[in-house]
């Protein structure tokens, strides 16, 4: 672990530097990049080969309209590996000292960043020092402070930041969507997400507080987050959160087990939802309105996806997330398409706004304010 966190420092100290930006506007995730091409496939590097980059390549063999032909880490040997899997050249592949020179290489067009959460600030700052598109997983960053600076670094070199939200693109989730835009559940009252698993080896990365930011709500817990947002369909503008902790142990300061955390919303909608690393099989969304309800139990796993309303079940057939997800990023990259639920920066940095007031609201014991416009 004293590697890593040698390593983060190296990293840290490689970014480039960027100023907080104080405010933001809204702006379209369509807005195409001065160095955007037309083009029919985005051709994409992975960074960090672990067992989600794993799935992610191996979505990418059935997309139309993405490929994998770059690789970024820190371990050779892996990189050896994929290079014979994936059929990657040798001037595609870098470590995490020398992608910089990536800025270099024509033959790539945007990088995937799948690396422990608090090196995505500093790999996204350099990504786009050098002119690439950055797709990054979630959360975007550990803080909405990183947030706003990957955002910032972004808009200056001219390249698109997406963020791995995948379920954004999952047919049920968006039928749910369309119905209670169409008034089928009458007036939304009430939305309930549980996020929750039972993580195992102690000496992950992901309990690691400087290498995750957190423990289980920067993990499983931004699902719910996420989720609150896109099925009631309004921006929380309040939240409250209580902490529980039954093994400090494997959970230590800084590293959340459980916590539970309630959002207000415009309308008067209330969420409930928990987030934790101490019981598995939690991943159910219940949405509740005057007329009807809509449920997802499994709601955010890597499928099949259940769901169904008051009216019956839905019956979308199973999709590989990660195959849908890259395809419909390349059109938002390449062909300025847009998404019913935003994939763009300044969606992960809202989710990250909201992570920082929950953990506000856990250690003051009050109700936070939240302004995400």
């Amino acid at each position: 672990m004293t590697s890593r966190r040698n390593f983060l420092q190296k990293l840290t100290l490689s970014a480039v530097s960027i100023p907080l930006i104080p405010n933001f506007t809204q702006k379209s995730q369509t807005t195409m990049s001065s160095n955007a091409k037309k083009a029919s496939t985005l051709r994409v590097a992975i960074m960090g080969l672990g067992s989600y980059g794993t799935r992610v390549a191996k979505a990418m063999l059935d997309s139309k309209n993405a490929k994998l032909v770059g690789l970024i880490s820190g371990t050779p040997s892996k990189v050896k590996d994929w290079q014979a899997t994936y059929n990657i050249p040798d001037k595609n592949c870098y470590n995490y000292e020398n992608f910089d020179a990536i800025k270099d290489n024509p033959d790539i067009d945007a990088v995937y960043i799948i690396t422990p959460n608090a090196l995505h600030h500093p790999q996204t700052l350099r990504v786009a020092a050098a002119g690439k598109h950055v797709i990054c997983e979630k959360p975007m960053a550990i803080n909405a402070k990183e947030g706003r600076e990957m955002v910032a670094a972004c808009d200056k070199a001219g390249v698109k930041l997406l963020v791995g939200y995948r379920m954004h693109f999952e047919p049920n989730t968006l039928e749910i969507i369309r119905l209670r835009d169409n008034g089928e559940f009458g007036e939304i009252k009430f939305f309930q997400g549980l996020s929750g698993f039972r993580i195992g080896d102690p000496t992950q990365w992901r309990l690691n507080k400087e290498l995750a930011g957190g423990g289980a709500m920067m993990d499983i817990g931004i699902y719910s987050i996420n989720g609150a947002r896109y099925m009631v369909g309004e921006e929380p503008i309040w939240v409250t959160a209580q902490e529980t902790k039954t093994d400090p142990v494997k959970f230590k300061e800084g590293v959340d087990e459980t916590i539970t955390f309630q959002f207000g919303f415009p309308s008067g909608v209330i969420s409930s939802c928990l987030s934790t690393y101490s019981t598995s099989n939690l991943d159910k969304f219940f949405l509740n309105g005057t007329k009807g309800f809509a449920e997802m139990q499994p709601s955010t796993g890597y499928g099949p996806i259940k769901a169904w309303t008051n009216k019956g079940p839905l019956s979308f057939p199973h999709v590989t997330h990660q195959t849908v997800q890259m395809d419909k990023m390349a059109g938002i990259i390449l062909d300025g398409e847009t998404a019913k639920v935003p994939v763009d920066g300044r969606e992960g940095l809202k989710d990250l706004i909201i992570i920082d007031a929950i953990y506000k609201a856990v250690k003051t014991g009050k109700k936070v304010k939240l302004d995400l416009t």
